[in-house]
């Protein structure tokens, strides 16, 4: 029987395509990731479509050459950060596009009328349909402010959430539900605005190879805390800055590392001299960072929030390693950590370690991923279990 065929697309977003693609291969699943851009942050997919260089005719060129490819080449598409191939929907000109520029305005119009539409040409062609949804692709601010005490909606900038984008979203999820034979989430809170079939999968960006567990030694007379924050609003940064500025103030020996603007290289030095993470205080569950964190070896800070761990398996409940504060408890969490309890880090350290191989394993997930694909191929046109 010939090997399963899955195109991975169109986004790097925290490095889970390329990573999971390449996790697939190493099982026997033809997997090829595509990002329609170059990552600033570093990621590297099996294939960047669009160069620097590229105009607008020659972009729109190339992504319906992949789209026929997706068609010709592909058993499975597995679409991420909520996003297909077909052009997404513009709801604001950028800065620096002239507003009533007639070229901008037609492909405005342009993106509008095909947006979400190779979804019904892929399923007519019986190709298997799988999306993934990371973090603001789904989550909605309205949602969030009417049902979670804690969140991050109150912390953005005007305009980050606004009425039409999360309706935008909205009706871009029910499209996808219509189509798509898997729907998964990286984060459990995003599984309250997703529909009922929609499931938990952790995040897989962490090829453990490469991020070995460092010596755990004892922390120096002076604890590192680290916070890398990919927006301060989102993360809740300035709760960590008051806490960090309190503790000082008070004569609470640490030395603080704010990650910001530096390249991947210098960022996973810091990360290796750290003795603690302070990932999020709002969204209410862990990030890609706190996974990389973990898997050298570091206890992470971060909120849970506990009526979403419903969402997750059991075990996934039990083996969670994360010390848990709200923006209200930070302070006093950071520390007894940090003082009292800094013997403890070593082994929650090890303890993070091992949770990170059981559940973000890019093998194990690909293995978990690999028997839906055969799943819904199964389940498809007897033509089409052929493939």
């Amino acid at each position: 029987m010939r090997r399963i065929r899955v195109l991975h697309c169109p986004q790097t977003v925290g490095g889970n395509s390329p990573t999971l693609a390449r996790a697939e291969r190493e099982i026997g699943v033809d997997s090829w990731a595509v990002a329609f851009q170059r990552s600033p942050f570093g990621y590297k997919p099996d294939e960047v479509l669009w160069t620097d260089v590229d105009n607008l005719l020659i972009r729109e060129t190339k992504r319906w050459q992949l789209m026929w490819r997706a068609l010709r080449d592909f058993d499975i598409i597995h679409f991420n950060f909520g996003q297909s191939i077909m052009p997404h929907r513009i709801l604001r000109t950028p800065k620096n596009r002239l507003r009533y520029s007639i070229i901008w305005q037609a492909y405005r119009l342009y993106a509008h009328l095909l947006e979400l539409r190779d979804l019904p040409l892929l399923k007519s062609a019986g190709k298997g349909i799988v999306v993934t949804y990371q973090g603001d692709d789904a989550r909605q601010g309205d949602f969030c402010l009417a049902n979670f005490e804690i969140n991050h909606a109150t912390e953005v900038e005007p305009g980050y959430y606004s009425a039409e984008s999360d309706a935008h979203k909205r009706r871009r999820i029910s499209r996808f539900a219509e189509y798509a034979d898997r729907i998964y989430a990286l984060n459990p809170d995003l599984l309250n605005m997703l529909p009922p079939q929609a499931k938990f999968l952790p995040y897989s960006h962490v090829d453990l190879k490469n991020w070995q567990l460092l010596d755990g030694s004892k922390p120096g007379p002076v604890p590192v805390v680290l916070h890398a924050p990919s927006h301060r609003g989102g993360k809740g940064t300035r709760f960590v800055l008051d806490a960090i500025s309190r503790l000082k103030a008070e004569g609470v020996a640490l030395e603080f590392l704010l990650v910001e603007g530096v390249s991947q290289t210098e960022a996973r030095r810091m990360y290796q001299r750290a003795d603690i993470l302070v990932d999020q205080l709002l969204t209410g569950w862990y990030g890609g960072v706190a996974v990389e964190m973990m898997a050298l070896g570091k206890p992470v800070i971060c909120y849970i929030r506990k009526d979403d761990l419903r969402f997750v398996p059991e075990q996934i409940r039990k083996d969670l390693p994360i010390i848990n504060a709200t923006p209200t408890t930070f302070y006093d969490v950071l520390r007894e950590w940090i003082t009292v309890r800094k013997h403890e880090l070593p082994e929650l350290g090890q303890r993070s370690r091992a949770y990170v191989e059981t559940w973000h394993d890019p093998m194990k997930i690909a293995a978990r991923l690999k028997a839906e694909y055969e799943t819904i191929l199964q389940a498809k046109s007897p033509s089409t279990e052929k493939l």
